[in-house]
């Protein structure tokens, strides 16, 4: 179970350095399209990455809002509102697009969540 915890991680990561690229590329649209892209993927691949650390340690959580739930009540994440406002604009990407939402998730992401996000993959490489 050990190893699936550890390439769960390492999906994560992964998927975090290439937003970390994307934002650092973004100059158009399109490219703010794949920002938004690879946003959802990493936040996917997160609470994926929760989901399976959660069950190695005997929690079951099923949703992602469950398994954030959960991981702040270990400790795991920090600022349980961050997490949440990021699962939100996670769903607001893949049902509806709108460019100016669009946007102003990617300023988000670069301001709010990127940095979180970093400490979760810290925490969760740690343990």
């Amino acid at each position: 179970m050990k190893e699936e915890v550890k390439y769960s991680v390492i999906k994560f990561r992964d998927a975090l350095k290439k937003l970390e690229a994307g934002i650092l590329q973004a100059v158009d649209e399109l490219d703010t399209d794949g920002v938004i892209q690879r946003f959802e993927f990493t936040f996917e691949t997160m609470w994926k990455a929760l989901k399976i650390f959660l069950t190695h340690e005997g929690i079951a959580c099923d949703t992602p809002r469950n398994c954030l739930k959960e991981a702040f009540r270990l400790g795991l994440l920090e600022k349980e509102k961050i997490f949440l406002d990021m699962l939100e604009d996670r769903n607001k990407t893949s049902h509806i697009y709108n460019k100016e939402v669009a946007e102003e998730i990617v300023e988000r992401v670069k301001i709010k969540y990127l940095p979180v996000m970093r400490k979760v993959l810290n925490k969760l490489w740690r343990r």
